[in-house]
């Protein structure tokens, strides 16, 4: 009789208990549910493809088109909000190439991840994934990033950020083994694209034709650029000019005709295809051109 009084009491402890864990522990998440995963441009929007290869219930949503370039005079859409609103999480660029997200933003505080987040800038120049070991830092945090917002295919995430990290990493190996006995190259690009991408592999930007993002040079500008061409000319050292393939190249041509510099195009990586080869097919386009351009200038 003493024993079943003493029962009792321990048995409505460990019921109350029991309820307790149940109401307050975490839910899991319905692996049916698809998990939508918004991306702010082309660059990023491939790494994405290449991390959520084959994850299943996980669908990408790229907000600017693919042919919009870099996100300088980029305008939220009414479709863009809709689709930050809806998705589970937000994937940007950061370092200012999305000013315009800022109030979007908000909206996903605790889902936005920022690729560029933790590599070193240079002078605040968000054009990080232009580099190969910048696109590689931004696959990786953009992969550790999906690992704790979507635990539930975090082997799958590493798994195959692992294989394109490995990708990645033979294509910069590739570069590097074939760009390295052109270190020390001047260039002159089209726009503030290049800077990682002449850090990682040892050329120097003399200048850039379009100082202001999204604004052709003036006149002014175009002669002083010109002059610093005929200036390092007459000094017999060797300077390349390059436009891009998604703008204009009228100004280059201008210099090209001022100066007699021949005039090639480099990729940076901000339109294209949307396949998962798309960014390294590009640099391989990229590293075709420079062997082509700087052959002559050693």
């Amino acid at each position: 009789m003493h024993t079943k009084k003493r029962l009792l009491p321990l048995l409505l402890i460990l019921a109350i208990l029991t309820s307790c864990t149940k109401k307050n522990a975490v839910p899991q998440r319905d692996l049916s549910q698809t998990v939508q995963i918004a991306v702010t441009f082309y660059p990023l929007y491939i790494m994405c493809m290449n991390i959520v290869k084959d994850v299943p219930n996980v669908e990408l949503v790229l907000l600017a088109p693919p042919d919009t370039g870099c996100l300088h005079d980029y305008v939220l859409t009414t479709n863009d909000m809709r689709a930050i609103e809806q998705c589970n999480i937000l994937v940007a660029n950061g370092a200012g190439m999305e000013s315009f997200l800022d109030k979007a933003i908000a909206l996903k505080q605790n889902a936005t991840i920022t690729a560029s987040e933790a590599f070193p800038l240079i002078d605040e120049n968000p054009h990080v994934w232009v580099s190969v070991r910048g696109a590689r830092h931004e696959v990786q945090k953009i992969a550790d990033s999906l690992i704790l917002l979507d635990s539930a295919h975090a082997a799958q995430y590493a798994a195959n950020a692992a294989a394109y990290d490995a990708k990645l990493s033979a294509l910069e190996q590739e570069m590097h083994n074939t760009l390295a006995q052109y270190s020390g190259s001047s260039i002159i690009t089209f726009h503030e694209a290049f800077p990682y991408f002449a850090q990682e592999f040892g050329f120097t930007v003399a200048s850039v034709v379009e100082r202001e993002p999204g604004t052709a040079p003036s006149a002014k500008e175009l002669a002083e650029l010109i002059a610093e061409i005929a200036a390092v000319k007459k000094l017999g050292k060797k300077i390349t000019l390059y436009a891009e393939t998604q703008y204009s190249s009228q100004a280059a041509d201008i210099i090209a005709k001022e100066t007699g510099l021949a005039v090639y195009m480099l990729d940076p990586c901000v339109t294209g295809a949307l396949h998962e080869d798309a960014y390294i097919d590009a640099q391989k386009n990229n590293l075709r051109t420079l062997v082509e351009s700087l052959g002559d200038n050693r």
